[in-house]
């Protein structure tokens, strides 16, 4: 399995809205995105479903700057 088929994967996380927000990542930024950004990606969907949704909808902030920009343009692209 290729690393981004992995990645596709772990993104589905068996909720509509976190779906739509981390593949939405997947399809319109993977394939321009560095390698740092893509481990920092893979790294982010090893946190809890509870806490992605809190950090993407603006709930709590994350307090590790690994995520911090991913994060941020995953809310801006879905005005969260």
């Amino acid at each position: 399995m290729s690393a981004e088929a992995r990645l596709r994967w772990r993104a589905r996380r068996g909720t509509r809205e976190l779906d739509a927000m981390l593949g939405w990542w997947m399809d319109a930024r993977y394939s321009d995105a560095g390698t740092v950004q893509r481990a920092h990606f893979d790294q982010l969907l090893d946190s809890s479903d509870p806490d992605l949704w809190d950090w993407l909808t603006g709930h709590l902030a994350c307090d590790d700057p690994r995520f911090a920009p991913l994060i941020d343009e995953i809310r801006t692209h879905h005005r969260i």
